[in-house]
């Protein structure tokens, strides 16, 4: 029998301050004021991603008039918005709302344990105390909502370099960015062509730290469109309109512009790179080598656009403070980066922005009924429930769209269980997938990333309800109406002939 001393109880619990976890947080506190609602952090600061990453530059890739919450209009000016700027927002969140009261920070979980005859979930929680004290408590729950992201924030993906240790100046990953690191007058090589790559060039070259030149070396190209930094039609409507309707008009408009512009370059590929390459050619000199630099070997939309505010990225690369430099790598040196031509890049800091990796729930590996749970093996129910895992529903966000318009009706499905399981008096609610349901990769991304994790990650079916769509428009359909149907089994823990944790 647990120490009752050492156990806390409570109805739901939800693991990750960031984004997705305090906006999960306030809905379920919506639908449950007399339900125990606890948030679990493990960092000091609620902000997930964005009270981690301290690179120059961190900011949003899309506009954060949809990518913040419907219920808490963003006031800034600044659409494209810089990684502080979202933090404060989502820390304003848990003040305006009430969420306080819930938050837990420094609370890591760091085990799940289903139990079926008690009808409960076991986390077990390292809390670091003020003092810097470590201990290891449990938390019972009968619900879990996890809004931990699906990307390892302790291991960055950082592929092997041969020379690496010859290298006599500063290798620094993004993930792990010292927030007081100096390199101004510095000549710094950028590994890599993705969002982060992109972001930094330009933002190395700004200020006090302002570094001496920026080489952006990649192997692939990416495709780059320039967005407003401020969205003008947005301040235009929320002054006629007002704060609350002209946020919501700003919200629509974004949506629906998104997905065109997506759906128009994902089935007209040929348009899309053509049109891509025009823009990118109209924003640089007339002698730039547009087609070695910026025509990748896929279609748009295979993998993510990368997006700078105000060309800031390609006016970098037009007045000479930057360059990019597509080839492959043959191997570190002491004064730089040896490619493959034979041409050496001298630097005196090399920044790998390589990539992250992937990880499902934070690193947490749920046990039910002391099985252990292979994410590999399951099925989502509407991207958000795992197949055999009772009483836990998980934020997954979009690949096309902005990633947190999902929240909303990743809640309102969780709370949708929880309410019938109250109304009818039961203690478990478990997907479970049809025995030889068709399945299909989660994600349609060929990013390197991805592609990497695919044996880590769940799979989704190909029909409902065991599908999710990779746009809001698309797949907000898919939420219309009754959310619970008869592949959710319900069971209370006295039933002895209920069977989970099986994989599908």
């Amino acid at each position: 029998m647990k120490d009752a001393q050492t156990v806390e109880t409570a109805d739901i619990v939800v693991i990750g301050a960031g984004l997705s976890g305090v906006g999960a947080t306030k809905f379920l506190a919506d639908d449950f004021p007399d339900k125990k609602i606890l948030l679990l952090e493990g960092r000091n600061a609620v902000g997930g991603t964005w009270d981690l990453f301290k690179y120059p530059g961190v900011r949003s890739d899309d506009s954060v008039h949809t990518y913040g919450y419907g219920f808490k209009p963003w006031m800034h000016q600044d659409a494209i918005a810089d990684g502080p700027l979202i933090r404060d927002y989502i820390s304003e969140t848990v003040t305006d709302f009430g969420l306080d009261d819930m938050l837990r920070l420094r609370h890591r979980v760091t085990s799940a344990e289903w139990s079926s005859t008690e009808g409960c979930w076991t986390l077990g929680v390292s809390v670091t105390d003020d003092d810097g004290t470590e201990s290891t408590r449990s938390i019972v729950t009968k619900f879990v909502f996890s809004g931990t992201g699906y990307y390892d924030y302790s291991n960055a993906y950082e592929p092997r370099f041969e020379g690496r240790e010859d290298f006599q100046g500063t290798i620094l990953h993004p993930q792990h960015w010292p927030e007081d690191f100096d390199y101004s007058g510095q000549r710094v090589v950028i590994i890599g062509s993705g969002a982060t790559a992109v972001t930094m060039l330009p933002a190395m070259l700004k200020g006090e730290r302002s570094a001496a030149h920026v080489t952006m070396l990649q192997r692939t190209p990416s495709y780059v469109a320039s967005v407003p930094r401020i969205d003008k039609t947005a301040q235009r409507l929320m002054k006629v309109l007002g704060t609350e309707r002209g946020y919501a008009a700003t919200r629509r408009k974004n949506i629906w512009s998104d997905h065109l512009i997506v759906t128009v370059l994902s089935k007209f590929p040929k348009f899309g790179r053509r049109l891509l390459r025009k823009m990118t050619a109209k924003q640089l000199p007339h002698d730039f080598d547009v087609d070695t630099h910026f025509a990748p070997p896929y279609s748009p939309w295979d993998q993510r656009l990368c997006v700078t505010p105000d060309n800031e990225f390609f006016r970098a690369l037009s007045d000479g403070s930057a360059d990019v430099v597509t080839e492959q790598i043959d191997r570190f040196t002491s004064d730089g980066v040896l490619l493959q031509s034979g041409r050496l890049l001298e630097a005196d800091v090399i920044v790998t922005a390589t990539g992250l990796q992937m990880q499902m729930l934070g690193g947490i590996e749920p046990t039910v009924d002391g099985a252990p749970v292979t994410f590999s093996d399951r099925v989502l129910y509407r991207g958000a429930l795992i197949s055999g895992v009772p009483n836990w529903a998980m934020m997954l966000g979009y690949t096309k769209a902005t990633w947190t318009l999902r929240i909303g009706n990743v809640a309102r499905l969780a709370a949708d269980i929880i309410r019938e399981m109250d109304a009818k008096g039961y203690d478990m609610a478990t997907p479970v997938a049809p025995e030889g349901i068709e399945t299909q990769d989660l994600f349609d991304l060929s990013a390197g990333y991805m592609q990497r994790a695919r044996n880590i990650l769940p799979r989704q079916g190909t029909t409902m309800p065991w599908q999710m769509h990779t746009t809001f428009v698309k797949d907000n359909r898919l939420f219309r109406g009754r959310l619970v149907d008869e592949t959710i089994q319900f069971a209370t823990k006295a039933d002895a002939d209920v069977t989970v944790g099986a994989a599908s």
